[in-house]
């Protein structure tokens, strides 16, 4: 399912039109995304929850060279399914 898929599936169950579930859509996302860049976790009880976490500067190797690189220390989202995500 891409996001089209999802703003169809959204005008259906909702009621909706496509142009109203695609704001929704679009606002929920960016109020998710927002609150992440502040650094707090998002939780959606029954579907799962979304974490900002730190990963640490590490060495790696180059493939195509085989030498060694410093890969930066980084913020990554990491996302939690909830127990109402689990598929029967």
């Amino acid at each position: 399912m891409n996001k089209t898929d999802l703003i169809n599936a959204i005008a259906k169950e909702a009621g909706l039109t496509k142009v109203d579930s695609a704001k929704a859509l679009n606002a929920t996302l960016a109020a998710i995304q927002k609150s992440l860049k502040k650094g707090d976790d998002v939780t959606l009880v029954g579907f799962g929850s979304f974490k900002v976490v730190k990963k640490a500067a590490r060495k790696g190797i180059n493939p195509r060279t085989k030498e060694q690189i410093k890969i930066a220390a980084k913020k990554v989202v990491k996302f939690k399914a909830g127990a109402g995500l689990a598929i029967k």
